[in-house]
């Protein structure tokens, strides 16, 4: 099992950037492949980038495909998501999850953090 603690969110300007964290605890990250969604009010939970176990392959979702960027550091047991050109579209709550195989819109992850609130102001 591993546990996952999101960081990094916060209220930014249209424009802006913002780099959120996901640290695991419990097991090693580089058992899992992991990743992004996230949930805006009155929203379905959406799927936004995850990224292989190695960091080798990353998948995006279209809506933040060349203004998102994934990565991972397997040595410090913490992801990234490194976030720019925000929009007021972007603001929700945003949830690290992990799974023993890689995911994107169809495969619900087993492992997910608590969430952390990106918001992004017009």
């Amino acid at each position: 099992q591993v546990q996952l603690v999101e960081s990094g969110g916060g209220l930014v300007q249209a424009g802006g950037s913002l780099r959120l964290s996901c640290a695991a605890s419990g097991r090693t990250l580089s058992s899992f492949a992991m990743g992004w969604f996230r949930q805006a009010p009155g929203k379905e939970r959406e799927f936004v980038a995850s990224i292989s176990r190695s960091g080798g392959s990353t998948y995006y979702a279209d809506s933040v495909k060349g203004r998102f960027a994934i990565s991972r550091d397997n040595a410090k047991n913490t992801g990234y998501l490194q976030m720019g050109s925000l929009k007021p579209e972007d603001t929700a709550v945003y949830y690290c999850a992990a799974d023993q195989a890689i995911f994107t819109t169809k495969r619900v992850p087993e492992y997910w953090g608590q969430g952390t609130q990106v918001s992004v102001s017009s």
